[in-house]
C-alpha cells in the first residue's frame, strides 16, 4: 500500500489523485459541518435569557456563508481554467469505467446546486427580519424551518462530496 502512495503522481496536497483545490474542499467540509452543528446548538439550546447566542450564532454563519461563498467560487475557478479535466485524475479509479462516479457527481450536484441558493436566501431573510442585535421573534419559527432545510442539505452536499472524491480520486 505504502509502496503504491509513494509511486502515485499526486496532484493536490493529499496522497490522492485529487486536484490541490478538491483536497481543500474535501477538508474544508469536515471543519464547516461541526461549526454549522455548533452554531445551531448555540440557539437551538440557550435558555431564554441567553439573547447572546443567538448573535453569536448570527456572526457564525455570516462568516460560514462567506467562507463557502469564496470556497465554492475558488473551486469554480479551479475546475474551469486550472485543473480543467478532473476526469483524467478519476481514470484510474475501479468506479471510472462503470459510471459510478458519474452517477455519485450528479448526485452530489443535486445537494450541492440549490444549497449556496437555500444559504442564501435564509441569510437574506434573517438579516431583513430579525431585530439588531439578533434575538428570537415573529419570523423565528419560519427561520428554524427554513434553516433546518438548509443546514440538511449543506450536510448532505458534504457526505455526497465527500462520496464522489472518494470514488472518483482515492479508490
Amino acid at each position: 500500500m505504502l509502496a503504491q502512495i509513494a509511486n502515485t503522481d499526486f496532484h493536490g496536497f493529499l496522497p490522492t489523485r485529487g486536484s490541490v483545490m478538491l483536497d481543500f474542499v474535501f477538508l474544508a467540509l469536515f471543519a464547516v459541518i461541526p461549526v454549522m452543528a455548533w452554531s445551531i446548538y448555540l440557539v437551538k439550546f440557550r435558555k431564554p435569557d441567553e439573547t447572546y447566542k443567538c448573535e453569536w450564532h448570527k456572526r457564525i454563519q455570516l462568516a460560514l456563508g462567506v467562507i463557502l461563498l469564496i470556497a465554492v467560487t475558488a473551486f469554480e475557478i479551479d475546475m474551469r481554467f486550472i485543473t480543467k479535466d478532473w476526469r483524467s485524475l478519476a481514470e484510474a479509479s475501479p468506479y471510472y469505467a462503470s459510471k459510478l462516479v458519474d452517477y455519485s457527481l450528479w448526485i452530489h450536484l443535486c445537494f450541492a446546486v440549490p444549497t449556496p441558493l437555500l444559504w442564501i436566501f435564509v441569510i437574506i431573510r434573517a438579516m431583513q427580519k430579525f431585530p439588531k442585535p439578533a434575538a428570537p421573534c415573529e419570523y423565528s419559527s419560519c427561520h428554524m424551518l427554513w434553516g433546518k432545510v438548509a443546514a440538511i442539505a449543506m450536510f448532505m452536499t458534504a457526505l455526497t462530496g465527500w462520496v464522489f472524491y472518494w470514488l472518483a480520486f482515492v479508490a
